[in-house]
């Protein structure tokens, strides 16, 4: 079973989920298409750091920054081994759930034009291609997509 939790990212087992990340988009993309936080960073007041857990093993981490009217999914990782297990649904969940509470009405993302897989995922939780947000420039090694939500306790 996956359990999603609050957690810091410089738990060492976050940690090492986030460097991996960071290695995998350093390789694939250039340092200017890469807009990671680091992890100090994925500690501000302004963001909702999750872990998710197998049996006891942090097997993933998201972070929901908190931005003026939406909500923006940071550092989306899944250990490679634990990939298909539900991890990712999971931790998508806690993401809106959390965007929810704080009263967003839209979560925002960007991802690589090559992460099929992520795109696929988040395609999967209703999240559509839209243009650059933010401080985000045109990018064609960028895909950014948004999902609008329905408040909390609305059917």
């Amino acid at each position: 079973m996956i359990q999603i939790l609050p957690a810091s990212p410089l738990d060492p087992d976050c940690l090492r989920l986030l460097q991996m990340s960071h290695a995998l988009m350093g390789d694939l993309f250039p340092a200017e298409s890469n807009h990671m936080l680091d992890p100090a960073a994925l500690t501000g007041d302004d963001i909702r750091f999750f872990a998710a857990r197998r049996d006891g093993a942090v097997v993933g981490c998201a972070a929901l920054a908190l931005r003026d009217g939406y909500g923006e999914i940071k550092s989306m990782f899944v250990d490679p081994a634990a990939r298909g297990t539900g991890a990712a649904a999971a931790l998508m969940r806690m993401l809106e759930d959390t965007a929810r509470e704080e009263g967003l009405p839209v979560v925002r993302l960007e991802t690589g034009d090559t992460l099929t897989a992520a795109r696929r995922l988040y395609a999967s939780h209703g999240f559509a291609e839209r243009g650059p947000f933010g401080d985000y420039a045109e990018d064609p090694l960028s895909v950014f997509m948004e999902k609008r939500l329905e408040p909390m306790g609305s059917d």
